[in-house]
């Protein structure tokens, strides 16, 4: 095993650094900028003609409807008894520029992202496209420029396994096949972490796949029930797994000269009793390490503590050589002060307003001997302070909340500020308002002390 550098402070050092309470830093609003939420791109001249329209499957039962807009969408987080409408109807003409989870800096003003698994789930999403693209935001005017948009192909089949396009020529990826939720460009090559595996896939430029990686962790393969290898058993039961579904490889990310890759699982592995895996009661995290040059993973591992059981994580970036930035999310969405009051469910009001939503600054070179990271600080994106009145909305009192569901996309771009983006689920996320679907929103933030701290 390769020996590890992060791994090489001494005991003293960790022990001082551990016992220091977490602490909170500030943030202040430097720019906003708003995708609308309905930015649809046509599916490219050579795709499948069924791909012109997207999310047939994904309403109630999961069975196919045609018509483009006629099933009214609903936030995934709100009541049954009292679904709250987020304003819009599916399927969407078109492919939705949506979901973004997953950025990275290009350094020149733009920004590489992407669109995740598409509706939620490998069901229902075997029309969403899997898709990969340039941004560029305009902080003054509040725009998103989308300069670019790729979609991933198999033509050359080298994924290991049946996919939904399998007999046609370009044999496009969606979201029946893969769930991609992070992104990362190494040479002359994009690597995306997956979480239906979990896989890591690497592609060209072009987005066209090269290969296939299964997961490792201790040497061992582990898999999530939307793994291909893994059937349905005939005994309730029966069936084994170690990833949870949904939560493979949600954050990854890459040292400075692309030589490793760290993926991050979006939940706890599973022990042999079925349990999470814990330490003193508290859930954690694999942050594994991948060797891009030999196509393999190293061995080593860290590990990141969620501070409540039902946490998740949305992305993560290297800010250093040893240290990054992590968000760390519950599954809440809105205002707290349009809550749901006591008594029965109502479609007016958001029944689980959002509560934790923070980004945390991890030092691998701080872990303790079992690895797990030292969390130097965080910031909470429920507290944004906006003394120049920036915000394009959401903002009350001189303060901004970034009240998501889900929140995908946090990276660095200089040494006092960091871009910070939500993933809005289309159409089914509706945290910004009451009865209005979700944009994808990126936020300029000034966050110089956490960024400083150790």
């Amino acid at each position: 095993m390769r020996a590890c550098p992060f791994l090489a402070a001494t005991a003293v050092l960790v022990l001082a650094t551990q016992a220091a309470a977490q602490t909170k830093y500030p943030a202040v609003l430097e720019g906003h900028a708003v995708l609308p939420a309905m930015t649809l791109v046509p599916p490219p001249a050579d795709a499948p003609q069924e791909l012109q329209i997207s999310g047939r499957y994904a309403g109630p039962g999961g069975q196919r409807v045609d018509a483009p807009e006629t099933i009214p969408a609903t936030s995934a987080l709100s009541d049954k008894a009292a679904p709250r409408p987020t304003g819009v109807s599916f399927p969407l003409k078109g492919q939705p520029v949506q979901g973004l989870s997953g950025i990275k800096n290009l350094k020149d003003g733009t920004f590489l992202t992407l669109s995740d698994n598409g509706f939620g789930s490998k069901a229902n999403s075997p029309d969403a496209m899997l898709t990969f693209h340039v941004v560029k935001p305009d902080w003054k005017s509040g725009a998103v420029e989308r300069v670019s948009t790729v979609f991933l192909s198999d033509p050359d089949r080298k994924v290991p396994f049946r996919i939904v396009n399998e007999n046609t020529p370009k044999r496009y990826l969606t979201g029946g096949d893969f769930d991609i939720e992070s992104i990362q460009p190494v040479g002359d090559t994009l690597w995306f972490g997956d979480e239906f595996g979990p896989f890591l896939i690497k592609t060209d430029r072009t987005g066209k796949v090269m290969q296939v990686f299964e997961t490792k962790v201790d040497g061992k393969i582990v898999r999530s029930p939307d793994h291909p290898a893994v059937a349905m058993p005939a005994i309730p039961g029966a069936v084994k797994f170690e990833v949870r579904r949904s939560k493979g490889f949600e954050g990854m990310a890459a040292s400075a000269d692309g030589k490793f890759l760290y993926p991050l699982l979006e939940g706890p592995l599973l022990t042999a009793t079925g349990e999470p895996e814990a330490k003193d009661g508290k859930r954690f995290l694999r942050i594994l390490e991948f060797d891009t040059a030999k196509g393999e993973y190293t061995g080593q591992s860290f590990k990141y503590t969620l501070e409540a059981p039902n946490n998740s994580i949305g992305d993560f970036n290297l800010i250093d050589a040893t240290s990054g930035l992590i968000i760390e999310r519950d599954d809440t969405e809105g205002d707290l002060a349009q809550a749901c009051l006591e008594g029965a469910p109502k479609s007016d009001c958001f029944n689980v307003p959002a509560k934790f939503k923070r980004i945390y600054k991890i030092d691998m070179a701080q872990a303790d001997a079992d690895g797990f990271v030292k969390k130097v600080g965080y910031i909470d994106l429920m507290d944004i302070d906006d003394p120049q009145k920036l915000a394009r909305q959401g903002a009350k009192d001189g303060k901004l909340t970034f009240p998501f569901f889900t929140i995908e996309n946090v990276d660095l771009v200089d040494a006092d500020r960091i871009i910070v983006g939500n993933d809005n689920n289309l159409p089914f996320s509706s945290g910004r308002a009451l009865g209005k679907v979700d944009d994808n929103e990126l936020i300029l933030l000034k966050v110089t002390d956490l960024l400083q701290a150790r």
